[in-house]
């Protein structure tokens, strides 16, 4: 909402400039958006003249010269002067008008410093000013005459035209939030000023009103659906005069960012933006019987709008009709049937309430949005009619020579009660964590029209004991807003000023304030890969459904099960991610494209898969992606490039820091170059038999989990990325933490030396070292600490389809040092386990 600095200045006018008036704003909760200046640069150079005589110019027919009476060279009282010659286009220029003038050196609206001109051959020393010049009124095509537009007063020549007319002010536009319609009124905003600078506060505009109560002849109204219009009030006028508004009220609405249309439309914007109840204007002799219903739309329904397009309504929105039809759309726009035209001169002032919810819907479901609906959707009160229509009552008298008939039409509900709520001093302390003096509350209360009395006697509250407080009567205005006694404390806190409460911590009730196993092992898996030398990275939850294709799903791929918002902000964020690769790869694209070609980042977040049931499945994910070297290149040499191994590499030791068996089984990922891509499965902890730091441990046969996926990306996805060979991999976060131990035993190291074998066996190339390795140690006893594979070989010497492997095993008790006669058994049963999978022993 864009308020005019000299029209709040009206109601309440602290000896504050602009940028103070919006710290005080903005720190009491009404958020002051912008600062504007509206109008010219500086009043120095606009004055009052008077045109002496108007000549046609020697050579132009569309200029005229005129000699412009513009008091002395300082002002009016500074003495004679010569006349200004000015030449000036417009066509209703003529002796003996007062009229606006800038003098050279003026600034305009625009910034353009004027110059004296030469135009044609004829030198002007000035320019007669018409309203779109100054920024006060829409304009025309001619020059504005003062004596016409200013109620005929009287004006001596070089009087300052600030003196005369409001040519500049200062704009603050604000960020209304929805729970404050009141502040949607330039009063409203001028009593949130006065609460928060104590500066008084002019009356209440509206408590003078020029019309009365009872019937109106020639003039009825019918509520069908009061549920919808808890009040609809109207008034009638007689012998209205359409003309241009004054230039005053032109001016203030150009400020306020309305344009001008006639004295009737514009009291109607005028008296909105004060009190924030819109109104509507009918003209009665256009209005079919001077009878208006209110009612429910039927299906299909067409009305045309004042902006000349026929909408079709549902039942669901609400139809002001007279006696040949709709001519209305309650609360979003006026019908063209019965508005206001130049030879109107009866007008039904229609000032109503309607149902936010019912107004908001209406205004979404037919794409119309007006300064109307925009208020009633956030619910004004039924109490706000009458000041409006005392508003425009007293304009219309004034602005437009009306007679307004005697009563006043009033189809209204009961208003609801007000309501009296109890504020305890202890309460208060004990939510904002400070005192505040009962006085001092009352203060704030009673200067934003809340009503305080002493509270009745000792309150006794469940917790707090014996209590003083007041009892508040919350005003209508603020009946939706202020419901509990938590919404005074918010308004006692934000008037005595939010910046002044202390830092305090809730009250513990008991709270331990742990993580829980689930956000342990989240932290520790983020704090691995920072320690591992890898930046974070933070993408966004949506994404495009054009993902699925870039990383080459089929339609059949599990991540094709996506979950899709059903109100997205664009097509690029359209849905909910189902990995976090797409993040991960648009970040490397980011740096890459930015000369960062080596890449080291991951991501912790929340991906989504649609499920059959209602919701979606939702789990927190781990991702991983290298690109480029793995190291700053020196003068050693080519750093290593990112690959399947480094990657996995990266993985191992995330997964060891948890203490759970672990291994990759070969597997086709789409998006994942074949033969370099793989599973990741993890089973229970690290137990007998198995080193603790053992890098693979696991059969996905035997009940494991799988994790995600590890591998290096296709080379169709890393180029649809603009990317080199990349690795990645991503884990589910919540099957490792319910793998993980909640907590790890401590082991003593055995005080007596290891035992260590090797063994070389030929095994067929189908048989992987993970295979292998998980098979020895399920073959070996507890005496078998560590098995490792050390060394590979494939040649005519074990044959085609064959290769060996080197197996380092170590033996350990922690009693005793092993020979190689108490090993001897668990060896057997290795060589023996071997053999069952096609594997034989080498010299």
């Amino acid at each position: 909402m864009r308020v005019p600095l000299n029209w709040l200045r009206e109601y309440c006018d602290p000896a504050l400039d602009v940028h103070q008036i919006e710290e005080r704003l903005t720190l009491t909760g009404t958020k002051v958006e912008a600062i504007h200046h509206h109008g010219v640069r500086g009043g120095e150079g606009f004055v009052v003249g008077h045109v002496l005589d108007v000549q046609q110019h020697p050579d132009a027919d569309r200029l005229r010269v005129c000699k412009v009476d513009l008091g002395g060279a300082d002002g009016p009282d500074a003495g004679e002067s010569a006349p200004a010659t000015i030449v000036c286009g417009a066509p209703n220029v003529a002796a003996g008008q007062t009229v606006a003038v800038a003098r050279p050196g003026a600034v305009m609206p625009d910034g353009t410093k004027l110059e004296q001109a030469k135009l044609r051959g004829v030198v002007s020393e000035g320019m007669i000013l018409a309203e779109s010049e100054l920024e006060i009124g829409a304009g025309g095509e001619g020059i504005m005459v003062l004596d016409e537009l200013t109620l005929d007063a009287e004006f001596a020549p070089g009087t300052p035209l600030a003196d005369v007319l409001p040519i500049e002010t200062d704009v603050i536009e604000l960020e209304i939030t929805p729970n404050r319609p009141d502040c949607l009124g330039v009063y409203g905003v001028a009593r949130e000023l006065h609460a928060a600078t104590h500066e008084s506060l002019a009356p209440e505009p509206w408590l003078e009103d020029e019309g009365s109560e009872g019937p109106v002849e020639g003039a009825e109204v019918i509520v069908e659906c009061p549920e919808l219009c808890p009040r609809f009030t109207a008034r009638v006028f007689e012998d209205v005069k359409i003309a241009p508004s004054p230039l005053w009220l032109k001016a203030r609405l150009m400020a306020a960012g309305q344009r001008p249309i006639n004295n009737v439309v514009d009291i109607t914007n005028y008296a909105m933006l004060l009190t924030s109840q819109p109104l509507h204007a009918f003209d009665l002799d256009r209005v079919a019987r001077g009878k208006l219903t209110v009612r429910r739309a039927r299906a299909n329904e067409q009305v045309q709008t004042l902006d000349g397009q026929t909408r079709t309504l549902d039942g669901e929105m609400i139809v002001i009709e007279d006696g040949e039809g709709p001519t209305s759309i309650a609360g979003l726009m006026g019908g063209a049937r019965s508005e206001v035209v130049p030879e109107t001169t009866r007008v039904l002032m229609e000032v109503a309430t309607w149902d936010g919810p019912t107004i908001h819907r209406a205004s979404w479901r037919l794409g119309l949005r007006s300064e109307a609906s925009s208020r009633f959707e956030k619910g004004l009160q039924p109490e706000q009619c009458m000041h409006a229509q005392a508003i425009a009552t007293k304009l219309m008298i004034e602005c437009a020579g009306a007679r307004v008939a005697p009563g006043t039409i009033d189809v209204a509900e009961p208003l609801p009660p007000l309501q009296v709520l109890r504020l305890r001093e202890a309460r208060v302390q004990s939510i904002l964590g400070i005192a505040v003096a009962a006085d001092r509350q009352r203060e704030i209360l009673q200067a934003l029209d809340f009503a305080c009395e002493p509270a009745g006697g000792a309150v006794r509250a469940a917790s707090d004991g014996a209590q003083r407080g007041l009892d508040v009567t919350v005003p209508a205005l603020r009946r939706s807003d202020v419901t509990r006694e938590v919404d005074l404390i918010e308004e006692v806190a934000r008037i005595d000023g939010l910046e002044r409460l202390p830092a305090t911590l809730p009250a513990r009730r008991g709270a331990a304030g742990r993580l829980n196993h689930a956000q342990r092992v989240r932290r520790a898996a983020e704090d691995a890969m920072v320690g591992r030398g890898l930046y974070e990275v933070v993408g966004w939850s949506f994404t495009e459904p054009s993902l699925l294709d870039r990383l080459q799903l089929p339609p059949e791929h599990e991540m094709r099960r996506v979950v899709a918002l059903e109100n997205p902000m664009s097509d690029a964020q359209s849905i909910m991610r189902p990995t976090l690769l797409g993040s991960l790869l648009d970040a490397a694209q980011h740096n890459v494209a930015r000369n960062g070609p080596d890449v080291a980042i991951f991501e912790s977040g929340t991906v989504y898969r649609a499920q059959p049931e209602p919701g979606a499945d939702e789990h927190h994910a781990l991702g991983v992606l290298l690109s480029g070297a793995l190291a700053p290149r020196s003068w050693l040499g080519e750093p290593a490039q990112a690959d399947f191994f480094a990657a996995k590499a990266l993985l191992a030791g995330l997964l060891d820091r948890f203490h759970v068996r672990w291994s990759v089984v070969a597997a086709d990922w789409p998006f994942l170059h074949p033969g370099r891509s793989a599973a990741v499965f993890a089973g229970g902890p690290v137990g007998a038999g198995a080193a603790e730091g053992s890098a693979q441990d696991g059969d996905p046969a035997r009940g494991q989990s799988m994790l995600g996926f590890l591998g290096e990306l296709h080379p169709l996805v890393a180029d649809a990325w603009g990317l080199e060979r990349t690795a990645a991999f991503a884990i589910d976060l919540g099957e490792l933490a319910a793998i993980a131990p909640e907590t790890v035993a401590f082991r003593p190291f055995g005080a007596f030396p290891a035992l260590r074998q090797d063994l070389a066996v030929t095994l067929p190339e189908s048989v992987s070292a993970d295979e292998l390795l998980a098979l020895v140690r399920r073959a070996g006893d507890e005496t078998l600490a560590e098995a490792e594979v050390f060394d590979v070989y494939v040649g005519a010497q074990v044959g085609e389809g064959r290769r060996s492997l080197a197996l380092a095993l170590a033996f350990r008790a922690l009693d005793r040092t092993l020979t190689d006669e108490d090993v001897a058994p668990s060896r057997e049963r290795i060589v023996a386990a071997l053999r069952e999978i096609g594997g034989e022993l080498r010299g």
